[in-house]
């Protein structure tokens, strides 16, 4: 049978990264397990758990088997690690040394390893596989070749743990840029190593994930992804919103007597609705931003909701004062003896419901992640439903206090 070229493989990882796991489970499974395999070793370790998940259980079982031995119980691993931690990311540590074996002996062991996987760093471990410290390619380049590795390696090298959130990993990696970390679990054994730059791509594509998920789209959707499953991804949280959206018309039901009668105020709902929600998702974005970069910590949640408070206040009287003289220019263009109250009005309105805003920005995402949920999930839709209640309210119940 006639090999795949590289240009084939690559275009089938390549084919398999841009749809979703379910979609590329399906994908593989038609496959051969050869050809899977290699497809999957292209993949970021992650992305390929995520489909491995999805397989039927034929369709893995001969994909394990095809897979090196090594390769294959990585696999296993890494599937007992909770979703979002570095254990998801692993990759098998070939090149694993005692600390009793020489320099030359560790090159020669290495000349088999090389032609089969990509090696950066040499593991120094005990009997029992406790890491001991790593050995660089310099290392073994420049030391003499009867040197004991236990005394030219680097003792006390960085390591995670398995099952150390993306999130803390992601800050862990800010200062070390190191291309490869090793793993261990917590008594300190090696159980294999993560790549740096897999990290990043995981921790980008939870970044580029989140705009979608403050509006209801869920991260497994893809441009590819088929009609039928986007409208079951989205549509759920459409009804949420039209839930939500019938919250804020039943305030200008509330009021209903009061749009009757001053039907110029019309005018400028949809002016503070615009205004206080672009407040809002400003202070959200800033907050959701904070909690991916852990620049929120205990203590600090509360002195961001106020500075977005005050922040928002400051917004909303300077858009409000504006507004105002507009609405009192055009009530004094329409005769109106109330021009000047219901300038008043809109002002404080604007500025009341920019400063709600800014508030519900901030303490949306904060109160999900207490609650353990994703703080960017939707979010939008519950922050845009509190602004659209509060410069709506507002506005008519101030006009319905002034304007007699």
């Amino acid at each position: 049978m006639t090999q795949p070229t590289a240009d084939v493989r690559q275009s089938l990882a390549a084919r398999l990264k841009s749809q979703p796991p379910n979609e590329a489970a399906r994908m593989l499974a038609a496959e051969d397990p050869a050809r899977a395999v290699e497809a999957l070793a292209e993949m970021n370790p992650g992305a390929a758990q995520d489909v491995l998940a999805e397989l039927p259980e034929a369709a893995l079982a001969a994909v394990t088997r095809a897979a090196p031995p090594e390769m294959a119980r990585q696999w296993l691993r890494n599937a007992r690690c909770a979703s979002g931690t570095v254990g998801r990311l692993m990759e098998p540590a070939y090149a694993v040394f005692s600390p009793g074996m020489s320099v030359g002996e560790a090159i020669e062991q290495l000349r088999g390893v090389v032609r089969t996987a990509f090696v950066t760093y040499g593991y120094v471990t005990d009997g029992d596989g406790i890491l001991l410290g790593l050995v660089t390619m310099r290392d073994l380049l420049f030391s003499e070749q009867d040197a004991k590795l236990g005394d030219v390696m680097l003792k006390g090298a960085f390591a995670f743990r398995a099952d150390t959130p993306m999130s803390d990993a992601m800050k862990l990696t800010l200062n070390r840029h190191y291309p490869v970390y090793p793993v261990c679990d917590e008594a300190g054994k090696l159980v294999g190593l993560v790549r740096g730059a897999a990290i990043f791509e995981e921790q980008a594509f939870e970044i580029t994930a989140q705009p979608g998920s403050m509006v209801g789209v869920e991260k497994e959707e893809r441009v590819a992804t088929s009609l039928g499953r986007a409208f079951r991804f989205r549509h759920p949280w459409l009804l949420l919103n039209l839930l939500t959206a019938f919250a804020a018309g039943g305030v200008v039901a509330m009021f209903q007597g009061t749009v009757d009668r001053l039907v110029i105020l019309a005018t400028f709902l949809p002016v503070l609705a615009g205004q206080s929600g672009n407040t809002g998702c400003q202070a959200l974005a800033v907050t959701v931003r904070g909690i991916t970069l852990g620049d929120i910590r205990a203590g600090t949640g509360k002195l961001l909701v106020a500075k977005e408070f005050f922040l928002g206040l400051a917004n909303g009287a300077a858009t409000g004062a504006l507004c105002g003289v507009a609405m009192f220019l055009l009530a004094r263009a329409q005769d109106s003896p109330q021009a000047l109250y219901l300038g008043v009005a809109v002002f404080l309105a604007m500025t009341g419901s920019c400063a709600v805003s800014g508030v519900s920005g901030a303490l949306v995402p904060l109160a999900l992640k207490r609650l353990g949920a994703d703080p960017a999930t939707a979010s939008s839709i519950i922050v845009t439903t509190a602004t659209d209640v509060a410069s709506m309210g507002l506005l008519l119940g101030l006009a319905t206090i002034l304007v007699k």
